[in-house]
């Protein structure tokens, strides 16, 4: 057996189980989730259309490399949404099954152990936590970049200067994961710097890049700051998905886009491991990035349970606007997380996340701590239900 696997930890949700064995919620109050990312609005009929009329497709193998109509779609897409960025759709792009297997599997092309007995992948903190198990898999250390607020960017001086030298990988995420918060361009202009130095490679998780509150401040995505910067695409990858963007989490469909060389070895892995997408889900891909319409719609549903939910949390809760994403990250009064957590559930029957379930301890401290994550993923009226138990509950903060 695969001794790495052991170094994996229970995941945020498995944690979570286990801190809330035995406690109920009140008789007669029906529970609201928020406390699990999935998308529940529903998915553009579009999608739906293109995947069903392609449903012959079920008939064939499926080529890893995707058909040329969706990486053309992909890069098209790019275009439309980045300024300046213009991508090679026959060896720049590469479909995918959703960015978290992408993002596991990129980790193991990437990582080279017998290069250095001591790789290091640096993730942010809190993170998501596919980062830290692609990178024990591949047989990596990980190193944690404090997100602390008020902008909750990674503190890449948490990185010892002894520690860079053996950084193979860096993560990123914009938005953010648990806090929404984007990179501007003076954080990629340090993170490049940063780069030049020490020649790792960048892996940019933009997966809620698409669900934002200003048209005029659409977040800058890695492949945009880079040209922006009159930069090349070496060692930069970015991955987005239509989970959130389309609101299709079951379909398994996003894309990589970026270095040519890394598009290459990425799909020599994937022809082996065997993540060919298939023909139907392709289509629907296709239907979906050339369609907006969809996602103005999306974002405008979010809008409407901000816009409504934070005046009311307010009142009690030190709580502001995420830059974008479909999370709130809330600052807990007291500062004990995981019992804000409990008796949200055992008196109002709202289950969130306790933050430090979505980071870990370092010297610098657990940045999840005193802090929960909020998904608005419910129906408006039970975000605006789930809102008003919370400061009924905590009426003075």
């Amino acid at each position: 057996m695969n001794p790495n696997l052991a170094l994996l930890q229970p995941y945020p949700f498995a944690r979570l189980r286990a801190a809330m064995k035995g406690l109920t919620p009140p008789e007669h109050v029906t529970p609201i989730p928020l406390h699990i990312g999935e998308p529940k609005h529903a998915t553009p009929q579009v999608l739906i259309d293109a995947l069903t009329a392609h449903l012959d497709g079920l008939a064939v193998y499926p080529a890893t490399t995707g058909l040329p109509e969706l990486k053309q779609a992909c890069a098209e897409w790019l275009s439309r949404r980045y300024d300046g960025v213009h991508v090679d759709p026959s060896h720049e792009i590469l479909p995918i099954l959703g960015s978290r297997e992408a993002l596991f599997s990129f980790a193991q092309v990437v990582i080279d152990a017998n290069q250095d007995n001591r790789p290091i992948v640096v993730s942010p903190n809190p993170f998501y936590q596919i980062y830290e198990g692609a990178a024990l898999l591949a047989g990596a250390h990980v190193e944690f970049a404090n997100c602390e607020a008020p902008r909750f960017m990674p503190q890449w001086r948490n990185i010892d200067e002894s520690q860079w030298p053996h950084v193979q990988l860096v993560f990123v995420c914009s938005p953010g994961n648990p806090s929404g918060a984007v990179m501007n361009l003076n954080d990629w202009a340090e993170l490049f710097a940063l780069q030049d130095q020490y020649g790792f490679v960048i892996a940019s998780d933009e997966c809620y890049s698409e669900i934002y509150f200003e048209d005029a401040a659409k977040p800058l995505g890695a492949l945009q700051a880079a040209a922006q910067l009159g930069r090349n695409f070496d060692d930069l990858m970015m991955f987005t998905s239509l989970s959130k963007r389309s609101n299709a989490p079951g379909l398994r469909s996003g894309f990589v886009a970026g270095d040519a060389k890394w598009i290459d070895a990425f799909l020599l892995y994937r022809t082996y491991h065997g993540s060919a997408m298939s023909v139907p889900v392709q289509y629907a891909s296709i239907a979906a990035w050339q369609d907006e319409a969809h996602v103005i719609e999306n974002r405008r549903q979010y809008r409407e349970k901000f816009d409504a939910v934070l005046p009311i949390l307010a009142q009690s809760f030190e709580v502001t606007k995420p830059d974008a994403s479909f999370y709130l990250w809330l600052k807990v009064p007291g500062g004990d997380d995981l019992a804000f957590t409990q008796k949200l559930w055992t008196e109002a029957a709202v289950e969130v996340l306790p933050g430090r379930f979505l980071a870990r301890n370092t010297p610098f401290g657990n940045a999840g701590e005193g802090y929960v994550r909020i998904a608005l993923v419910a129906p408006l009226s039970q975000c605006i239900e789930a809102a008003q138990r919370m400061i009924a509950l905590y009426p003075n903060g």
